[in-house]
């Protein structure tokens, strides 16, 4: 059995689906100040406060203006220190019979990450990123 390849280093990224995305992107950046960090296509952008990272996707809307039941949060992820460590959670966790959805894959912006289910059904994200693994906060 593998061994736990350490501590995981701090849930500060999240994902969630918005059903308006300009709207959205200025209040997170005009109103409480985010950065834009990176546009990955017109659907989606990650915004920053510098030590954190918000995914903002389009939600897709049927004819009728309702949503089309998409959930509000896509996934969340947990911050990992390099690529070695994110490949070694990926390692471990397949040994534990965890659901994977994916095998790590790289990013447009630098990041690498894979996807996986916990066990009420949540999609959650070991991402290496360079603009956020390797800090470490104190307990203080």
């Amino acid at each position: 059995m593998l061994k736990r390849p350490g501590r995981l280093n701090g849930l500060r990224h999240l994902a969630l689906v918005v059903p308006n995305l300009e709207a959205c992107e200025r209040f997170y950046v005009e109103v409480l100040g985010m950065q834009v960090l990176h546009r990955a296509n017109p659907d989606l952008v990650y915004l920053t406060c510098g030590n954190d990272n918000l995914s903002l996707g389009r939600a897709h809307v049927v004819s009728n203006g309702a949503s089309s039941g998409t959930p509000a949060v896509d996934h969340y992820g947990f911050v990992v220190d390099s690529v070695e460590e994110l490949q070694a959670w990926y390692e471990y966790l397949q040994a534990q019979g965890v659901t994977l959805l994916d095998r790590p894959f790289d990013h447009g912006d630098g990041a690498r990450s894979f996807h996986l289910l916990d066990p009420a059904g949540n999609k959650v994200q070991p991402i290496y990123h360079p603009a956020l693994s390797g800090q470490r906060f104190s307990n203080a």
